[in-house]
């Protein structure tokens, strides 16, 4: 694929610019009790400080969560002062597809030449989201409360059906084997703490400690809290909630942040923690799915952006996606054909938990700094999101030396 074919050609994510807090798991941690807007600010700040980033060369902010927070009103101002600097910038949302939309638009700013460096920072936290209230005029109930992340879990307004029910539905539809599911899930758990124990999250995640407005210690958020290692045996034992969804076979919510930086081709060189290395935009696609029918979507996705580009899985170096349920991994290795051993190397959100705005930022920066282990190539993510959405981009790595 030529340069001119990119997506972005003149936009680059330089990397070691990047990190990621842990994802504690709803309620098992001290950022249950904190302003995430805040905390993602400050996280943000420490990590480029950690990175030896000078946090100055930032021009404009993308910022992106998707469960409302104290202060939301005042989006990326807010969060920007929280990180010491007085930056423009917006806030976007799209359900669990945030974390990738936001690299890509903030990639769209460096290539219009409106920015030359952008900061990406995606956040959200699942403990304690508010309820609205929603006075409603013309409907029988004149006054409605809604759970942000629980009540939106549970109801899809276009189909009157939960989010768990659609992967019901998909894996009737595809005529999937519990034992398999099953057996996706166990191995999703081995590949994580295998990644665990190697060190290699230790190149992407960043301990962070928590004050309350006190300035005294509320906790320090230093691993995935939550996750305890599984049997094959144990996961086979639960009980079914739908078809070949269990407890063990789908993921979680937690609360956490991940950031980026995105450069243009020259500037790139001078802020990346190895210069050799360049991380460029390929192509991406989106497509939606039938209704409630939302862990196929990814898979149709992909689809798409194959075939728009030409390239075959088997061009990938790296192949990582967010995958609420094993469902998801199912449906894309029965499409395709493809070996799901093959995928999410290194963890993936099944295992390590769905704080939503961030859940697809921290599936792109381990799935670049896995690409760098391998010496470069095609990096393919792909996830789903509310509303039977699936999303799916390519980034490439290559090592300047070689080209």
């Amino acid at each position: 694929m030529n340069n001119g074919d990119m997506m972005f050609p003149n936009a680059r994510i330089p990397y070691g610019t990047w990190g990621s807090s842990y994802f504690p798991a709803w309620q098992t941690s001290a950022l249950a009790e904190v302003n995430i807007g805040q905390f993602a600010g400050e996280a943000m700040n420490r990590i480029l400080g950690i990175r030896k980033v000078p946090k100055s060369i930032m021009e404009y902010l993308v910022i992106g969560s998707t469960v409302p927070w104290h202060w939301k009103f005042w989006t990326t101002p807010m969060v920007s002062s929280c990180l010491g600097l007085r930056l423009p910038g917006y806030h976007m949302e799209q359900a669990c597809a945030t974390g990738v939309q936001a690299i890509i638009l903030a990639g769209g700013e460096v290539q219009n030449g409106a920015c030359d460096v952008v900061g990406v920072l995606t956040f959200d936290r699942t403990s304690d989201s508010p309820v609205g209230v929603f006075p409603e005029r013309r409907a029988h109930q004149r006054t409605f409360h809604l759970g942000d992340v629980w009540d939106n879990f549970g109801f899809d307004p276009a189909t009157g059906q939960a989010m768990i029910t659609s992967a019901g539905n998909a894996a009737r539809k595809h005529k999937l084997d519990r034992k398999e599911v099953d057996e996706i899930a166990y191995h999703r758990y081995v590949q994580y703490f295998e990644a665990k124990e190697s060190g290699f999250l230790d190149r992407v995640l960043v301990p962070l400690d928590l004050l309350n407005n006190q300035g005294r210690f509320l906790g320090r958020i230093d691993d995935d809290y939550g996750i305890r290692k599984v049997t094959l045996a144990g996961i086979r034992e639960m009980r079914e909630l739908d078809t070949c969804v269990t407890g063990g076979t789908q993921t979680h919510a937690s609360d956490g942040m991940s950031c980026l930086l995105v450069t243009s081709k020259e500037r790139a060189p001078e802020i990346s923690k190895r210069p050799e290395i360049d991380i460029q935009y390929v192509a991406k696609a989106e497509v939606r799915t039938l209704p409630a029918l939302m862990p196929e979507a990814p898979t149709l996705a992909v689809q798409k952006l194959l075939n728009r580009t030409g390239f075959k899985l088997e061009d990938m170096a790296v192949i990582k996606n967010h995958n609420p349920f094993a469902i998801n991994d199912a449906i894309f290795s029965k499409v395709f054909g493809y070996d799901w051993h093959k995928i999410n190397n290194t963890g993936c959100p099944l295992v390590w938990g769905h704080p939503q705005g961030p859940t697809l930022t921290r599936v792109t920066i381990e799935a670049l700094e896995e690409a760098v282990d391998l010496g470069g190539g095609y990096v393919l993510i792909f996830g789903c999101a509310a509303g039977d959405v699936g999303i799916a981009a390519i980034l490439k790595v290559t090592e300047r030396s070689k080209k």
